[in-house]
């Protein structure tokens, strides 16, 4: 039996006062990446200095203006790697890079000599604070523990005083989820009371879910009811740096931005310690989906995961939230058909607003393919089939031609056993309709009109090889047609239905025609397909393409 009983309930803050549900997220945050430092050190295999520098600058390209770089004080390559920037004049002025550094002397001192000739610096100094941190890692009281955030911070301030850049302090109780509200907002301001910030130049006191202890809703509250009892909250950037042990980041994020956070550290696609960090590009699209601008450049997904994969040496799911290769693509038959026509009444609305079933933001927003966004197999149904001619080939079927073409594709999917690719859809799409030549095969036609309506047409084709010429006339080309055939050969097929459209513009557009044929004698109906540069022929040849799919 799952042994349950071992685990005891977190206590939760009892704040009842919150005002954060009614609040709604309007603008971007504060984003500060952690990729170089905190998502570097949970790698099986940490980066290199190239790498790194491969990963700096694309930071950089997606817009970020808070960068931790390192915690140059713990390892030579974090120290090379920062002293590279600053020596190939590689950090932009309006860019901030973001050391760490524990609360001691000689990791100060060393964090001092690293961060030399940069203009913008945040240091950051941490220590645990929770209340079991205190008892079985430091065994300290409250007083001793937040002794040792003012000792750092008054290390911090006194070599500042010789630096020539700007530096800005951000505080980090680490453990915050598990330590008590009082006991937190107490060294916070202790730290705060040190450094004496400014308007001007502001205090980052940054509030990390290093563990997520609970749901969601108890850090929006653990968030805001710091917020509210900040001392000279003007002067603090309220920072949040939530882990995902709970598989809730990211709604712990969103819920803290309802609660007063400005600013999110997190790393790109989620990685970090134990289950990650928060996923910024997660919380980004999320903004962008809701019409918020996210103050990232982040267009390309596709790019972004091929250096993150390369620098990192770990794969993106399937699955994963915007990026996944599987997230916009739809297999169910009622999902692909909800899409499809989803998508036709969007080109139809043409007011630039994107509404489309089961597709929350349009892919190509974020460089993805239409491709992929309806995937075929055996489960799926006459929509999808029709979106991918459609959206991939341009051939907009009939809709009632889309369950005869979409049982073609599911016995396909059942013969192979598994997905079927675009280019499989189209191949078959051709022989069923567009190439199957026997025993009918179009040579030529000449029409000629008669009066308003009516036209004469000279037909040639072929049967089982067999060169054949008729004449006729009827009501237009395919009338005519239809009744020479019939009478030719014996026939009594009639068309149910008639449509066709243009595949392309300009001088070299195509005609694509579609023609529903009844034979009268077995009462079977199926479609064809004809395309041409002249719409006749398109017609004529739909025609031909139905006449031998209904005597198959």
């Amino acid at each position: 039996m799952l042994n349950y009983k071992k685990y005891k309930r977190v206590p939760v803050l009892h704040y009842p006062e919150r005002e954060w549900p009614d609040k709604e997220i309007e603008k971007a945050p504060i984003w500060c990446s952690v990729d170089l430092r905190d998502g570097n050190q949970a790698l099986i295999d940490p980066m290199n200095v190239e790498e790194k520098m491969e990963m700096f600058n694309l930071l950089l390209k997606l817009g970020f203006k808070e960068i931790e770089i390192g915690f140059p004080a713990a390892s030579q390559v974090e120290y090379d790697f920062l002293r590279e920037l600053v020596e190939k004049d590689m950090i932009p002025d309006d860019v901030t890079v973001q050391v760490l550094t524990q609360c001691r002397e000689h990791l100060i001192n060393r964090t001092f000599e690293a961060i030399q000739g940069i203009k913008n610096v945040i240091v950051h100094i941490y220590n645990s604070t929770s209340t079991l941190q205190r008892e079985v890692v430091f065994h300290m009281n409250r007083e001793e523990i937040k002794q040792i955030a003012i000792d750092g911070t008054k290390m911090v301030k006194e070599r500042a005083k010789n630096f020539d850049g700007k530096i800005q302090l951000e505080y980090s109780p680490e453990s915050f989820t598990g330590t008590e509200m009082d006991f937190a907002l107490d060294i916070c301001t202790a730290v705060q009371d040190v450094w004496q910030p400014t308007e001007d130049n502001k205090i980052i006191i940054n509030l990390p879910a290093t563990v997520e202890m609970n749901t969601p809703n108890v850090y929006a509250d653990q968030i805001e009811w710091m917020n509210k009892h900040f001392k000279d909250r003007e002067k603090i950037i309220l920072s949040v740096h939530p882990h995902n042990d709970r598989g809730t980041g990211v709604a712990a994020t969103e819920l803290a931005l309802l609660a007063g956070a400005d600013r999110v550290e997190g790393t790109l696609f989620g990685n970090g310690e134990r289950t990650g960090n928060v996923d910024i590009l997660n919380v980004a699209y999320n903004m962008f989906s809701q019409g918020i601008n996210p103050k990232l450049n982040i267009e390309d997904v596709n790019e972004i995961i091929d250096v993150y994969e390369r620098c990192s040496k770990m794969s993106i799911d399937m699955r994963h939230p915007y990026a996944g290769k599987l997230v916009f693509t739809a297999f169910s038959g009622s999902h692909q058909d909800a899409i499809n026509k989803g998508v036709k009444a969007l080109h139809e609305r043409n007011d630039g607003i994107w509404e489309v079933p089961y597709l929350p933001i349009d892919p190509a927003d974020v460089g993805r393919k239409y491709e992929p966004v309806v995937r075929i197999n055996s489960q799926s149904g006459k929509g999808g089939v029709a979106f991918v001619m459609e959206t991939v080939y341009g051939y907009q079927m009939p809709k009632a031609m889309h369950k005869e073409f979409a049982d073609v594709i599911q016995k396909l999917s059942e013969e192979i056993g598994g997905e079927v690719s675009p280019e499989q859809i189209m191949e078959k799409f051709e022989s069923e309709y567009l190439t199957n030549k026997t025993p009918y095969e179009f040579v030529r036609i000449k029409v000629e009109d008669i009066g308003e309506k009516d036209s004469y047409i000279r037909l040639d084709y072929k049967y089982n090889g067999k060169d054949m010429h008729v004449e006729g006339e009827g009501n237009g080309p395919i009338d005519a047609v239809k009744r020479a055939i019939n009478s030719h050969m014996d026939l009594d097929v009639c068309i149910k239905d008639y449509s066709e459209h243009a595949m392309g513009s300009g001088s070299h557009a195509k005609a694509a025609a579609y023609i529903r044929m009844r034979d009268n004698r077995t009462g079977k109906e199926t479609y064809g397909v004809g395309v041409s540069s002249n719409i006749t022929r398109a017609s004529i040849r739909s025609f031909f393409s139905a006449l031998n799919r209904i005597v198959k």
